[in-house]
């Protein structure tokens, strides 16, 4: 009996903690991801540890603005310094990225429509354009063992769930994997090479929408 009244008399605290941790959480990524140009220089943060100058040669885009996204990034802490190295006179910042933009449901669900729309669609934004950048590079289709694939289905509540469920475990195995290639490269003194695993799951839009 105390405990349940100690359940609900803290769940009023939870339940505005996590709004306000929502909101902390909207702000920044909303800022951002709000920018194409951004979102695509997280991601490069998030895969790797590099300079805006580098990542401006990448995305061929002047340095100057790429650094004030860099900047941008800076304070809404997403990115962090790492480094420094002096290159020709000049010195050079080298960032990582902070966050991968994960949310987890409870997170999500507090987030506003626009904030979810905007989200959604800087990471589409950013799959679509790595996958065209793979396809115009001869990378897309350069090992026999890749993988593309759509599937629709009908599912009922719990079969949605356990989708979810699916989804949410493939990528924690993908992570469990890159760290553990990290691990293998470094003991071997060797470099790996840039592979892109996207996942989706949504409900399909009705049939003639879209």
């Amino acid at each position: 009996m105390v405990l349940g009244l100690i359940e609900e008399e803290q769940m009023p605290q939870n339940k505005k903690a996590l709004e306000r941790k929502a909101e902390a959480v909207e702000n920044r990524l909303v800022r951002a991801l709000g920018h194409p140009l951004r979102a695509r220089a997280l991601g490069i943060f998030n895969e790797r540890t590099c300079s805006p100058k580098e990542i401006a040669n990448e995305l061929d885009v002047p340095v100057n603005k790429l650094s004030y996204h860099v900047n941008v990034l800076k304070k809404c802490e997403c990115i962090e310094l790492v480094s420094t190295a002096q290159r020709r006179g000049a010195t050079e910042h080298y960032y990582r990225g902070t966050t991968r933009s994960f949310f987890n449901d409870e997170i999500w669900d507090q987030l506003s429509p626009a904030a979810k729309s905007g989200i959604s669609i800087a990471g589409l934004k950013m799959i679509v354009d790595g996958a065209q950048a793979a396809v115009a590079g001869d990378t897309f289709d350069s090992r026999s063992d890749r993988h593309l694939s759509s599937t629709p289905v009908v599912v009922d509540e719990q079969g949605w769930a356990d989708v979810a469920e699916m989804l949410a475990a493939n990528l924690e195995r993908l992570l469990e994997i890159q760290t553990e290639s990290a691990e293998r490269l470094s003991a071997d003194k060797a470099e790996g090479f840039s592979a892109t695993v996207s996942l989706l799951g949504y409900e399909t839009a009705p049939q003639g929408q879209g």
